[in-house]
């Protein structure tokens, strides 16, 4: 497949998935789910997505402000989790945040430090917007996350680029060493993208090859928001179709 092709599942954005999500812009709002592999491109895609469109109409979410506060370890102990497992993640909280910001009330988002591995004291304010995208390696794990969600896609980048990228961005913006990071991906970043992230890929509405170098993939999803915005600025009633597509279901 070339980086100008995109993969689309049998539901492609048709106004109804395999988990029976729910009825596109719940009380106006969008989400939209982004996940992938480590340096797969997810975040790239994220924030093209998020400078289409005004600011204060896009919100972006990072799965990984939401791994849980591990005040009670010690920095060693801290250092010895399992980042990349769905019990890293504290989903409850992130999940009562999206039901939040979808009935128009803004949240404090917290932030996490990859020195410390723990969470920030400060928090970050999020108001409500028309368009809320939720991107990390295990977004589309959680059954209760994706019920959440009004279209959900799935970066696909191979293994050695992914390796790549995270051995550069560890080393330069976390203050990992070259061993530090290569035992981890072999330790665990490897067998639980196998195990936990790879399969959630028959959840994605659109599989995106080649990450954010993908032009037409975000060409596309943009057309389909765009769309989306303008059916429910007229009202008119029915399923939002993608190109022209019909609901499989």
């Amino acid at each position: 497949m070339s980086s100008d092709e995109t993969s689309m599942n049998t539901n492609a954005i048709s106004g109804g998935t395999s988990d029976n999500s729910p009825v596109f812009g719940h009380n106006g709002c969008i989400v939209i789910g982004i996940a992938g592999g480590t340096g797969s491109g997810k975040t790239t895609i994220a924030k093209k997505l998020k400078e289409s469109y005004s600011h204060e109409f896009v919100q972006l979410i990072a799965q990984d402000s939401y791994y849980r506060d591990r005040s009670d370890l010690s920095i060693e102990e801290r250092r010895k989790i399992n980042y990349d497992s769905p019990e890293a993640y504290d989903n409850e909280l992130l999940i009562s945040h999206i039901d939040a910001l979808r009935s128009g009330q803004a949240i404090y988002q917290p932030t996490y430090s990859f020195v410390e591995h723990n969470r920030c004291k400060e928090v970050v304010l999020v108001k409500p917007a028309r368009i809320l995208i939720l991107e990390g390696i295990l977004a589309l794990n959680d059954e209760n996350l994706r019920k959440r969600m009004d279209v959900k896609l799935f970066v696909q980048t191979d293994a050695d680029i992914r390796f790549i990228r995270r051995l550069r961005r560890d080393i330069k913006d976390r203050g990992r060493t070259m061993e530090e990071v290569i035992q981890q991906y072999r330790n665990t970043v490897k067998p639980m993208h196998m195990l936990h992230v790879e399969p959630t890929k028959r959840y994605a509405d659109i599989i995106i090859p080649e990450g954010g170098k993908n032009a037409v993939a975000i060409g596309m999803i943009r057309a389909w928001i765009d769309q989306v915005i303008e059916r429910s600025q007229l009202k008119q009633p029915g399923n939002v179709t993608f190109f022209g597509s019909e609901d499989n279901n």
